[in-house]
């Protein structure tokens, strides 16, 4: 087994986070920063187009295309859980909506014993850092990061059916989601910058790979973190058939995600010692938290064919797709430059929820998958998210190989609040939907079918058809419970030279996608590494509805 350089960090994974930390840390000449990524090059072009998403994110060569395993509350059914493998992660090949969640999704973090400075006034400043919006800089948004922020542009008389219908329902309207008022319907944010997309490879790493002190491995899986008298110095991977060694001389930073970070420290024996004691893995550290409190954003589907010839329907034929292209190589402007998903909004499903409890995302156009083809029709959906929800799972082991999948048990819909909630997700769809506005373009429900009318019928429905909107988070939350994996600042609490950044660290799931707080999190885990002060919390005023009844 080859050993080789002693670096300062070591950064496992090249995703959003470590894409943010190889930026930020690389900033200090005087360090030696190394990146591992088990996934290739983005090389791909449809990696870069915004609407190309279809055709990379279920591509098995930069993806895990996981899945879970049986759900019973899904009617045993195991859910598709795609996980980019690439450079950039799941940033190269997910919608790129950029959402931060709501400011109370943080301040309830700040409530738990050590995490006070997790509050919404304190991530401000970092996701500002992080962001360079079309929107101009305020006192929500940044106007100078490094990551692309374009509102949503296309034209579509959908997208305005959609904000009327907003304004009819009652259900509102906003200008910024991510600024002064954070609920209603309206244009979404989406990661790209002059027509292509800002992957975190894009934003963060790539350009800091110019400094002689950042290196980069890709095709390199990491089989283990090397732990010598309670501290991490090194990791154990493969690259090209190799066995290889490297040490860190600071530490050792964990960037997998919510599902492969448990996977490789429970691998390296980190975890639930009486667990790894029947994978007959060898005990570094007892943490039970290890894997547990893994949690996701479910969401169900509603559909209705449209009866004005205004949809995308056509995007899959040939001659559509030659001229969307040759507009995007030529232009970097037309649909290629879209994300397609580009409207939505945060939402209410019932009086007791203290903020929107329901997510938005808007297409004009209806789609289905057949393997991995996509298959487009002459109509539009509606995707609705349950935001926070109260069942909770875990990751475990297949096997000890790293290769082998995570065996990832989600235990949706096992609590009866998350039903009941996308039973109502349901019928506020149904009732936006449904308003003046659309009446021009409405014909048949699609989805749920236009008989599915009852509680009953419609339970039955969320249980059969409920899939994932690709959220794990959760496994290695921080925090100071029997249950908490890291501290405030990222620690893995029990080793030296440890930190996890990833979605894996948040205590709960936040209201809304999880790629921009995700870079929240890597900025701040810098300034920590760092050792500098901390960015000044920020207080602008939002807007707030108490919707609650109690």
């Amino acid at each position: 087994m080859a050993k080789e350089k002693l670096f300062d960090y070591i950064i496992l994974g090249a995703g959003s986070a470590g894409c943010v930390l190889a930026n930020r840390l690389s900033e200090n000449p005087a360090l030696d920063v190394h990146v591992l990524e088990a996934g290739p090059m983005d090389h791909k072009l449809m990696i870069h187009i915004p609407a190309g998403v279809y055709n990379v994110y279920k591509d098995p060569s930069i993806n895990w295309n996981y899945n879970s395993e049986s759900e019973p509350g899904c009617n045993g059914r195991q859910i598709q859980l795609p996980r980019g493998k690439v450079l950039g992660g799941s940033s190269s090949i997910n919608s790129m909506v950029y959402m931060r969640g709501h400011p109370l999704d943080y301040d309830r973090w700040a409530q738990a014993p050590g995490l006070e400075d997790w509050g919404y006034a304190h991530c401000l400043p970092y996701f500002k850092r992080c962001e360079s919006s079309d929107r101009g800089e305020n006192e929500w948004r940044g106007g100078h990061g490094p990551l692309g922020v374009t509102r949503g542009h296309l034209e579509n008389p959908l997208f305005d059916a959609l904000w009327e219908a907003g304004q009819q329902s009652g259900q509102g309207t906003t200008e910024d989601l991510n600024g002064y008022k954070p609920e209603g319907i309206a244009r979404l944010d989406s990661t790209s910058k002059n027509g292509r997309r800002s992957s975190a490879a894009v934003a963060h790493l790539k350009p800091a790979l110019a400094r002689p002190n950042l290196s980069l491995e890709t095709g390199a899986l990491v089989n283990r973190i090397l732990i010598e008298n309670k501290r991490a110095v090194g990791v154990e991977y493969v690259s090209r058939g190799n066995t290889r060694e490297l040490r860190a001389s600071k530490a050792v930073i964990v960037c997998c995600g919510a599902i492969k970070t448990p996977q490789l420290l429970m691998l390296s024996g980190i975890g639930p010692a009486d667990y790894l004691k029947t994978m007959d893995i060898r005990s570094e550290l007892n943490l039970p938290g290890v894997g547990q409190n893994l949690q996701d954003h479910l969401t169900v589907i509603t559909g209705f064919e449209c009866t004005q010839p205004v949809t995308l329907h056509h995007l899959t034929q040939p001659l559509s797709k030659l001229r969307v292209g040759v507009q995007w190589l030529l232009t970097r402007s037309g649909i290629g430059a879209s994300n397609i998903w580009e409207m939505g909004g945060m939402v209410y499903g019932n009086t007791d929820a203290a903020h929107p409890n329901l997510q938005y995302h808007f297409t004009p156009v209806y789609s289905e998958w057949a393997g991995r083809k996509i298959l487009l029709y002459p109509g539009y959906q509606l995707n609705c998210d349950q935001l926070r929800p109260l069942s909770r799972g875990e990751v475990k082991l297949h096997s000890t190989d790293p290769r082998d999948r995570p065996a990832a048990h989600f235990n949706y819909l096992s609590h009866p609040q998350d039903l009941k909630e996308l039973v109502e997700a349901l019928k506020v769809m149904q009732d936006i939907l449904t308003q003046p506005a659309f009446d021009e373009f409405r014909g048949k429900r699609i989805t749920p079918a236009p008989e599915i009318t009852s509680d009953r019928e419609l339970t039955d429905h969320v249980r059969a058809t409920a899939e994932t909107d690709y959220h794990p988070s959760g496994t290695c939350k921080m925090g100071s419970d029997d249950q908490a994996v890291v501290d405030s600042e990222l620690r893995v609490r029990g080793i030296d030279g440890l930190r996890v950044v990833d979605a894996s660290v948040m205590p709960t799931i936040v209201s809304g996608n999880l790629n921009a707080p995700t870079q929240m999190i890597a900025e701040r885990a810098a300034d920590y590494l760092l050792g500098k002060s901390p960015l000044s919390p920020e207080h602008p005023h939002f807007h707030f509805e108490d919707h609650s009844t109690t």
